[in-house]
């Protein structure tokens, strides 16, 4: 044991072991910069634009979310004097109002969300399977048939989205020109509530339509045929073939376009907001549109708008984490 000890004491000058991770970190970051810059370089800019964009706004929602932040006590400007904020930390306060129901604007409009979410998914999937089934078997002119169907998807979404504002005009519009030719009275399409929400629908499956079909015909193209031709020569009817087969073999693209779609429909602002603006008792709005309208509409409430964004943001992520695990241990 003494013999140890001395040969430990008559070490010259060891290095401290601290030092020596550091050092290694560093040279391998080195030797990583050295072998990779030019990539580190061209994702640099996409990382910038990700975080101003993206995580840095997200990051101050979060923040708003635990103020009591308005337009009444935010920092402004008034001329040349300025007046400091005046908001303070509240903690949790925002979130208990929406999810206690104490608010009472979050459940309803979640209510309509969800009706809103799954009859467009459900309604869309479904006449673009049809669709894509029929422009999957050979057909004159199948080419010329996908372009027209695509073109909803081709033009911008606020186009199309007034063009169908105007066929909806309870004066000029078409519609009503079509039923008054067989004698109808016209009608004001966007007037009360049930009308305009039956009218978002129409006209979000009239936009989400093309790409499902496309995302579909992709999907039934990937099934070999030789599954339809054995299915065929043991008897399957069209129906078995259709459930035994083209079922099963879209499972992959249906699990991800149904994700996609669901996300997307949960937060279409665009289709709503451009379709009724203002003209609305606030039953149509669902979460993301009356999140807008407490941002930017009246007195606005920045810190309750922020805490409906995280809401959904956490009912989108908890939502997709489900239905992934859900369809892995499907696959598995």
């Amino acid at each position: 044991m003494t013999t140890a000890t001395v040969e430990r004491a008559e070490r010259p000058g060891r290095p401290a072991r601290s030092k020596e991770p550091r050092r290694g970190l560093l040279t391998t970051i080195a030797r990583a910069w050295d072998r990779h810059w030019y990539a580190w370089a061209m994702v640099a800019p996409v990382v910038i634009v990700i975080g101003v964009l993206v995580l840095y706004p997200l990051g101050y929602g979060v923040y708003l979310s635990f103020t009591n932040a308005t337009a009444q006590n935010v920092a402004t400007n008034i001329g040349p004097v300025h007046i400091p904020a005046s908001y303070h930390f509240v903690g949790l306060h925002n979130y208990w109002q929406i999810v206690s129901g104490k608010d009472g604007d979050f459940y309803p409009r979640l209510e309509w969300t969800v009706i809103w979410t799954v009859a467009c998914v459900a309604i869309t999937y479904s006449l673009g399977l049809a669709m894509a089934m029929l422009l999957n078997r050979p057909m004159r002119f199948r080419l010329l048939y996908r372009l027209a169907l695509i073109l909803p998807w081709a033009v911008p979404a606020f186009v199309g989205v007034f063009a169908w504002r105007l066929m909806f005009n309870a004066q000029y519009g078409v519609f009503n020109d079509l039923i008054n030719v067989v004698g109808l009275p016209s009608q004001d399409w966007l007037g009360t509530p049930f009308a305009q929400k039956v009218a978002v629908i129409i006209v979000n499956v009239w936009c989400g339509v093309p790409f499902m079909m496309v995302a579909i015909l992709g999907g039934l193209q990937a099934v070999p045929t030789e599954l339809y031709e054995a299915a065929e020569m043991d008897g399957a009817s069209p129906l078995q073939r259709f459930t035994h087969v083209t079922v099963p073999g879209l499972r992959p693209v249906t699990s991800t376009v149904i994700l996609l779609s669901t996300v997307w429909t949960f937060n279409m602002f665009p289709i709503i907001y451009l379709l009724l603006g203002s003209n609305t008792s606030g039953d149509t709005d669902i979460l993301v549109t009356f999140a807008y309208e407490k941002a930017f509409v009246g007195i606005s409430d920045y810190a309750g708008a922020a805490s409906y964004g995280i809401v959904i943001l956490l009912i989108l992520v908890a939502f997709s984490t489900f239905y992934r695990s859900r369809i892995k241990t499907e696959q598995s």
